[in-house]
């Protein structure tokens, strides 16, 4: 059984006058079907608009459909006695840290969630140890978040979803709002709780570098997944994905030129070293 499953999904957002009539309405999901099986690693792209985070917000039932149906856990998201289950199920990181964490003291922020439910103080302090070390964020438990690196706050409110054991974990451009260095520590523990925790993780983000760790990619434009499928078979289609306004990773683009110059390298080239391999096999 999928651990997430969305079927004819569709999504409005209705504006309404200041008499309660409905003014406009404006289509974000439209018609999308995607399954995600436990311990997968699904990423989802897509410029400005194209309904990634809205679709993104039905996987822990923070939006429900207009139309269609979510799944999660075999329970559809529009019964509201499924909700605490889904959300204990998926949780949520999003773009900003400072929106998710509200401790002074990282341990005490990460063990907020557990304390949430009446968790026992030795099962909160298990618990707060165990997803701090799966972040890497251990050493920095007695700071205060607000003396930490934006990547590092990033991983702080990681941990605190973790800390709710959760199996999934959607996670809405965390690293959007990060330098370089913060975006690489973020991705190398996402991999991390994916390869070593199997946590299933679904990513939504506009930089193409961290896709290529997925297993497979959903492609959305309009409201609708526009392409599906594994890294190397999304970025073989460069020339599409620049159509729907969207790039590719550097060495994606550099291999793809040198095949339109009439050098024989494979389409879909994700990383460096496999395009220098490629060089040393046709020199």
């Amino acid at each position: 059984m999928s651990l997430i499953r969305t079927e004819k999904l569709k999504h409005d957002y209705i504006r309404h006058d200041e008499n309660g009539n409905v003014e406009s309405k404006t289509r974000a999901v439209d018609g999308v079907d995607i399954e995600v099986a436990e311990g997968e690693f699904i990423a989802i792209l897509g410029s400005n608009g194209s309904g990634k985070s809205t679709l993104a917000a039905h996987l822990n039932a923070m939006l429900f459909p207009t139309e269609g149906c979510v799944w999660v856990d075999g329970k559809d998201t529009l019964k509201p006695e499924n909700l605490w289950d889904i959300r204990a199920t998926a949780g949520m990181v999003f773009q900003n840290p400072d929106n998710q964490i509200i401790g002074q003291v990282v341990e005490e922020d990460v063990g907020f969630g557990p304390e949430n439910i009446g968790m026992p103080t030795k099962e909160i302090w298990e618990r707060v140890e165990e997803s701090l070390k799966a972040v890497g964020m251990w050493e920095y438990r007695e700071h205060s978040p607000n003396k930490l690196s934006g990547g590092q706050k990033q991983r702080v409110s990681i941990a605190g979803v973790i800390a709710m054991h959760p199996k999934c974990i959607v996670m809405d451009e965390p690293t959007a709002m990060l330098d370089p260095s913060g975006r690489k520590e973020v991705i190398r523990a996402i991999r991390a709780l994916n390869d070593v925790e199997k946590i299933t993780i679904i990513l939504i983000t506009h930089y193409m570098e961290e896709v290529i760790y997925a297993n497979r990619v959903f492609v959305m434009d309009k409201g609708k997944i526009a392409l599906s499928g594994t890294p190397k078979e999304i970025f073989s289609q460069v020339e599409k994905l620049r159509e729907l306004k969207l790039d590719v990773p550097q060495v994606t683009a550099l291999s793809y030129e040198l095949k339109k110059r009439g050098i024989n390298v494979s389409e879909g080239i994700l990383s460096v070293d496999e395009l220098t391999d490629e060089l040393g096999r046709i020199r």
